[in-house]
This record gives structure tokens, sequence and C-alpha cells, in this order.
């Protein structure tokens, strides 16, 4: 803990960019998610969907790693409370998204499986169908 002062730089730009990465992706499939969901309103809005992701991403991995610089300030705290508070929520965020925009979407499971062709997915009961008329 003596070179806790050294490597504090090192570790809050490792948390940076650990959360650039996750949310990065995160963001990454929303957007693929949102483009075949909604074809015509996603390239309408396509660059206002896209900046609001970049600084949604920027502004989270941002202040994990300010977070996190400011959690390892004192070496006899620690594990402080702030800095083991600050990853759990950088670590849950991005997972936190990716199952609930995949319950928004429609889609089961957590880990995504390709069907093969020929074979698409039934609709769900009660769910009225886009192609239907009524």
């Amino acid at each position: 803990m003596v070179h806790l002062y050294a490597f504090r730089i090192g570790i809050a730009a490792c948390a940076l960019l650990s959360g650039l990465v996750l949310n990065g992706l995160t963001a990454w499939w929303l957007l693929r998610l949102a483009s075949r969901s909604a074809p015509p309103l996603f390239r309408e809005y396509r660059t206002w969907a896209v900046g609001a992701a970049v600084l949604i991403v920027l502004v989270t991995a941002a202040g994990g790693g300010f977070l996190t610089y400011l959690g390892l300030r004192d070496p006899k705290r620690l594990p402080d409370a702030l800095s083991v508070v600050v990853a759990t929520f950088m670590l849950a965020l991005p997972f936190a998204v990716s199952i609930a925009a995949r319950r928004i979407a429609g889609i089961g499971g957590i880990i995504p499986v390709e069907e093969p062709p020929g074979k698409e997915r039934s609709p769900r009961r009660g769910a009225p169908s886009l192609g239907r008329r009524t």
C-alpha cells in the first residue's frame, strides 16, 4: 500500500479504459439492435443516436475513472466503499442495459443465439403481429 499513490493514476486509467470498452460494446449492440428493429426511424435519427451513445459512454467511463481515482486516496482505508460501489456499478451497468434491452426487444435469454435460416421464432401469444391487419 505504500506505492498506492504511484499506481493511483494507472488504476484510474484502467477503470476508464474498462468503462469505455464495456459500455462501448453495449452501446454498439444497442445501436445495431435499433437499426434492425426500426430501420426508417434509425436512419432519420442516426446522427443523434450515435452522438447520444458516444456522450453517454464517455460520461459514464470518465465518471467511473474519476471516482475510482478519488476512492484510492487513503491507503489506510482500503477497500474504500466508494471504490467498491463504483466498480460494482461499472461492471453491472452494461449487463443490466443489455438484459433490459433484450427484454424490451423480445429477445429471449442472455446469450444471443442465431437461428438457422428458415427457422424463425413464432410471435408471442397476445402480441399483435406487425404484418397482420385488423
